[in-house]
């Protein structure tokens, strides 16, 4: 679905802060008063807050800290409807080495402490890149420092968000556009492609075994004869999943066997 685009001019610009420090919030909302033309319509002192108030309020702008507890700047990201994408200035007090490993995919970052001049080219450089918006997820992905991985996976799920750890993920199905992420006898459905799920994954620790599965390695129990060319792992706690030529051939590759 392609994203809601809309114009930006001085006299529409509505914005939402999330910042988890509230000095850092006031000194944000007091530096946009000296801008008449933009409306804050929410503070959000945390990620989960911040997902809320996008959701109802479809600012143009979100100002958005990056380090914070519960969800991060980047997971608030992957969680935003692509639909109502609103233009993304980053608030961090990361240092310039990790300012450019994301400098040119969002549209501006201010990094703390920033003043009002600062402030006003962030606003110029929103007005002007709005027409070139990434998808949330794509922002959220190319943010990250290289070689960075996740620690956790998010999902929203209605009005809910599930925090999902990296170390307790057992296995990933492909379903369609979305994936089935599995962890601890449950399962949640995340729109995102396998693909896109193998990537944040370190390969040492997770194998696509099939073109419609990813296994966490430690949760293999054994792998057994399936069919002609075929075999299917066998899961601590029992599950099946199918393995194809090749990713028997990653699987013993990770597992360090040289048969």
């Amino acid at each position: 679905m392609t994203p809601d685009v809309r114009s930006l001019t001085p006299e529409n610009l509505t914005a939402v802060i999330v910042d988890d420090e509230e000095l850092a919030r006031h000194y944000l909302r007091e530096l946009l008063s000296a801008h008449p033309g933009i409306r804050v319509a929410a503070e959000c002192a945390n990620g989960f807050e911040a997902v809320k108030a996008v959701s109802e309020h479809t600012p143009d702008l979100l100002f958005l800290d990056v380090q914070m507890p519960k969800l991060d700047g980047f997971e608030v990201l992957e969680l935003l409807d692509a639909a109502h994408s609103p233009a993304v200035i980053f608030v961090t007090a990361y240092d310039q080495y990790a300012m450019r490993a994301f400098d040119a995919h969002a549209v501006d970052y201010l990094l703390k402490p920033f003043d009002a001049s600062r402030l006003a080219r962030a606003i110029e450089r929103a007005k002007e890149r709005v027409g070139g918006r990434k998808l949330p997820r794509e922002l959220a992905a190319q943010a990250r420092a290289a070689g960075e991985r996740p620690h956790r996976l998010v999902v929203k799920d209605g009005a809910r968000v599930h925090v999902i750890p990296i170390s307790k993920l057992d296995y990933v199905e492909a379903q369609d556009d979305y994936s089935a992420l599995h962890s601890e006898g449950k399962s949640y459905l995340k729109q995102q492609p396998i693909g896109e799920i193998e990537a944040l994954l370190d390969p040492a620790a997770f194998v696509r075994i099939h073109r419609s599965a990813i296994v966490n390695l430690e949760r293999v129990a054994r792998i057994e004869p399936y069919a002609k060319d075929s075999r299917i792992a066998i899961l601590r706690d029992g599950t099946r999943l199918p393995v194809s030529r090749s990713g028997y051939s990653r699987l013993l590759e990770a597992m360090g066997d040289t048969q």
